[in-house]
């Protein structure tokens, strides 16, 4: 008997950006065979991996232009946790769409998710003067929306014109040619993925108390042991003005000692510490540790200091 289909989320409708970072990420591992599965909200593709109803969600984390996703953010700090397995990295090209035989001087209003709205924010200024704005769940949503007849054109892929039977009004419509969206393959908590020589590793902190010099503790455990903070971003915790945990990506894997180590420190000095997962950089090339950073340099040193404390 064949082996059941994996079955991966995304962020839906179809056609959306995240579709094809889910389809990009069942290529990456193998999995060319997964069912795809459309959810309308981060949370809800989550929400159906934690109970066990999708063996994968693919989300949005963050973009190039807009920053990260406050939603995607918040389940990884407060929901139940999950895993990072994988990011994707992928280039985002907006086309303006909208029925076809429509024209510019007839749309009232134009749709996409938020940061898509900013992204082709120069455009709307410059091109369409006096259309409202409508905020959808995803650029695809505001696709559907348009062929519901719910908005008349849309900010999204250009390839999701034929899912939905549009047409591209304009091209290549986003104020930055250079944006990217990077998204992440999220599991429940399991075995981590072996080390590939260029990996990163992602963290939620938890300060146990406000004061001089508290982030700068943090920071510290990193520097000190030749790890690099590739983002580092507060995020408010609800709990009141002023308190904030901090999101941390580091490059490195979990099972390298120098990785390793800074987490301990960071346990020792910190309310909490959730691990969000080591996995494969979407950046390509191997890392380089400098230095006295290598695992034989830190075994080398722990030889050294137990057989001192042996004399």
């Amino acid at each position: 008997m064949a082996a059941p289909k994996a079955r991966v989320g995304y962020l839906g409708p179809a056609g959306s950006f995240t579709e094809a970072a889910a389809a990009r990420v069942c290529a990456l591992d193998d999995l060319g065979d997964a069912e795809l599965v459309p959810l309308p909200t981060v949370p809800l593709a989550l929400d159906a991996v934690r109970d066990g109803e999708l063996e994968l969600a693919v989300v949005p984390l963050e973009s190039s232009v807009e920053g990260s996703v406050p939603l995607t953010m918040d389940e990884l700090a407060f929901g139940e946790p999950l895993h990072i397995v994988r990011e994707v990295v992928l280039p985002i090209r907006f086309a303006l769409l909208a029925p076809p035989g429509a024209t510019a001087a007839g749309l009232r209003t134009v749709g996409a998710h938020p940061h898509g709205l900013a992204q082709c924010r120069g455009f709307v200024r410059d091109q369409l003067p006096g259309v409202e704005v409508v905020a959808a769940t995803s650029n695809s949503d505001a696709a559907r929306r348009v062929a519901a007849g719910d908005l008349d054109a849309a900010f999204a892929s250009p390839a999701t014109a034929a899912t939905y039977g549009l047409a591209v009004l304009v091209d290549d419509v986003g104020d930055n040619k250079d944006a990217a969206t990077r998204f992440v393959a999220m599991r429940r908590p399991g075995p981590t993925p072996a080390p590939t020589g260029n990996d990163g590793t992602s963290l939620v902190v938890f300060e146990k108390e406000d004061r001089p010099g508290a982030l700068l503790e943090i920071l510290t455990e990193f520097a000190v042991r030749g790890v690099n903070l590739t983002r580092l971003e507060s995020r408010p915790t609800g709990a009141g003005l002023g308190r904030y945990c901090f999101f941390l990506d580091c490059a490195g894997h979990v099972a390298e000692l120098r990785v390793g180590e800074a987490l301990m420190g960071l346990y020792r000095l910190c309310a909490d510490v959730r691990f969000l997962g080591s996995y494969p950089r979407a950046a390509g090339g191997l890392l380089v540790p400098r230095s006295g950073t290598t695992d034989a340099d830190f075994l080398d040193a722990s030889g050294w200091l137990a057989r001192l404390r042996a004399e």
